[in-house]
Formats: structure tokens, sequence, C-alpha cells
């Protein structure tokens, strides 16, 4: 079996796609380790729907005793660092910078995405539950959407599919999808393969997705 990127490493890559005084929201999960690899000198402003703008990555496990504050957290209920200059507003303000397009750039989790870039990420398939928060919100209204997510499920089924099977947060919503495995940009013609990860072919990301791939002229190996 090959070797796939750890969690950390896609989130070191997608935080290459972050740029100078970005508005950011990050989604539960994976998509929370992009604060820890933003390249240095980049100022990155990062907005949570509880009410916060401006504030630092999230705090380490190693960090916790010394620099955790019960009332600094973010949407997922992890503790985040402060900064200098952050803010505090209520929920609904929250959702109207949301909502109002003032969001350049949502990280989210998925369940499953589309070959159209539609979003599947809060009910859970057999659970019968599931909490949508501030995700519905996020891919309609973020001016470019992120899913972060394994290529693959635990049992080796895609997640890359050509129509979701659990319900919708949103449609056609995906801009960019970055996997263990590789880099796939949602476009009006389909699904373009444009970077694997290192020793990965294009055929064996196929074998791994549902709808048919487009492959870059430019394909590459991820780098970070």
């Amino acid at each position: 079996m090959k070797e796939r990127l750890s969690r950390e490493v896609v989130a070191m890559r997608i935080a290459k796609e972050l740029f100078d005084g970005a508005v950011v929201n990050l989604g539960i999960g994976l998509p929370t380790l992009v604060s820890s690899f933003v390249p240095e000198g980049m100022t990155v402003i990062y907005h949570t729907e509880n009410g916060a703008l401006g504030f630092g990555p999230v705090v380490t496990a190693e960090d916790m005793e010394e620099k955790a504050d019960i009332d600094l957290v973010n949407a997922s209920g992890q503790y985040v660092t402060p900064l200098p200059g952050m803010c505090f507003f209520h929920h609904a303000d929250s959702f109207a910078m949301i909502r109002g397009g003032h969001i350049d750039i949502t990280i989210l989790g998925v369940l499953e995405v589309s070959e159209k870039g539609d979003l599947a990420n809060w009910m859970f398939p057999g659970r019968g539950v599931g909490n949508i928060g501030g995700g519905m919100d996020l891919a309609f209204n973020a001016k470019k959407v992120i899913a972060a997510t394994e290529h693959t499920t635990k049992d080796g089924k895609p997640k890359i599919v050509s129509k979701c099977s659990v319900p919708l947060t949103a449609p056609e919503c995906v801009d960019l999808i970055v996997t263990d495995v590789a880099v796939i940009e949602v476009t009006g013609e389909g699904l373009l393969l444009r970077e694997v990860a290192p020793g990965w072919t294009a055929e064996e990301v196929q074998d791994l997705t549902e709808p048919k791939l487009l492959i870059d002229s430019d394909l590459t190996e991820i780098e970070l």
C-alpha cells in the first residue's frame, strides 16, 4: 500500500492557498491544523462563527496548561491563542460577516464531495444525527471554499463521488479539494487533477475516485 500524506502535511499544502490579509474561517477537524502552518511573515485574520476575529493558532496539547483560556475558543470548542487587536462580537454579527461575503476563504472537512463541487459534511451516515452549525452559510457565502479530507473513507470507499449520497451542506460550492493523495480543482468541465502525492500516479488517484478526472497538462507532485 502506497504511503499517503499525513493530516499535517495536507494542512501544510492547504496553507499555500492563503494570502496576506486573508480573512479565513477554519472548519472542525483537519482544517484547524492549517493555522499552524501559515508562512512566516504572512498575516491571516481568523474568523469564527461564535464571535471572534483576529485570533491566533489553536493551542497545542503541549501548551494547554500555559495558554488555554476557557473563554477563548473557536466554533469547534478548541482553545485559540490571543493576538493584539483581536475582537469579539455578537453571534448574529459574526453570521452577518459570513452572509455579507466578507470571508475570503473557508476550509471545511467533508464526508463527500461531488464532481460538481457539491459539499456534504454535516450528517453522518448511519447515525441519523448531525450539526450543520455555520457550515451552510460558509459554503454558500465564502469567496473560496477548500475541502480538506482523506481521499477515501476508513473502509476504502471514495469520498470524491459522482453524486453525494448523504444530505448536502450546499450545492456546487467547493472550489478546491486537497486530500492525502491529490489536489483537485473543481471546474466547469469537471474535476481537474492538478497535483499528486509523491510516488503516486494519476491512474492510482483515479482508481480511488468515483468520477472521471481531467488531468492537468502541468500535473506535478505536491510541494510544500
